[in-house]
């Protein structure tokens, strides 16, 4: 299992060397005929666990996801950080590794996140109104929104969230 996110490769691995590797998550020496290599780390494949569902992650696939300090499967990386890896602007699936933006529960590429009038991209800072499912900024809010007859707003510093590598 490799994260093919990160910037270095596991070291090449031989009969000898193998008495050495330590495991990232008990410590212990690996001397099984299998190991894995996550997180710039090894690990035995028992211990190499998703943090919720306590899965086995070699076992259940090729890829893990990492989030504020959680090892995960897809499958509850998906449930606790977005709905689904979908932009909610174009439908297109959002690789695992590509940073994103979030607005009220939806995912968009950086691309897509735009104002609904001006079509202009919204940035980490700027300032932005979310109604009923589109987003505008702060110069193309719907005139209602600015006399106060929209309740629905939910105006928002935009801040920068990251999908995690596979």
């Amino acid at each position: 299992m490799v994260n093919p996110g990160s910037s270095s490769q596991p070291p090449p691995v031989t009969a000898g060397s193998l008495s050495w590797k330590r495991c990232a998550g008990c410590g212990g020496k690996i001397a099984d005929r299998f190991l894995l290599y996550a997180m710039d780390s090894y690990w035995h494949s028992r211990c190499l666990k998703c943090s919720c569902c306590q899965a086995q992650l070699g076992d259940i696939g090729t890829s893990c996801y990492t989030k504020s300090g959680m090892i995960l499967c897809r499958n509850d990386y998906i449930r606790l950080f977005g709905n689904s890896g979908a932009c909610s602007a174009c439908g297109q699936s959002i690789p695992a590794s590509e940073l994103v933006m979030r607005a009220q529960g939806n995912v968009y590429h950086l691309k897509c996140f735009t104002c609904s009038t001006c079509r202009n991209r919204l940035v980490p800072g700027d300032r932005f109104h979310y109604i009923n499912g589109s987003l505008f900024c702060e110069h193309d809010r719907p005139t209602a929104l600015i006399n106060g007859h929209l309740n629905s707003l939910q105006s928002n510093p935009l801040l920068p969230d990251q999908k995690v590598t596979s």
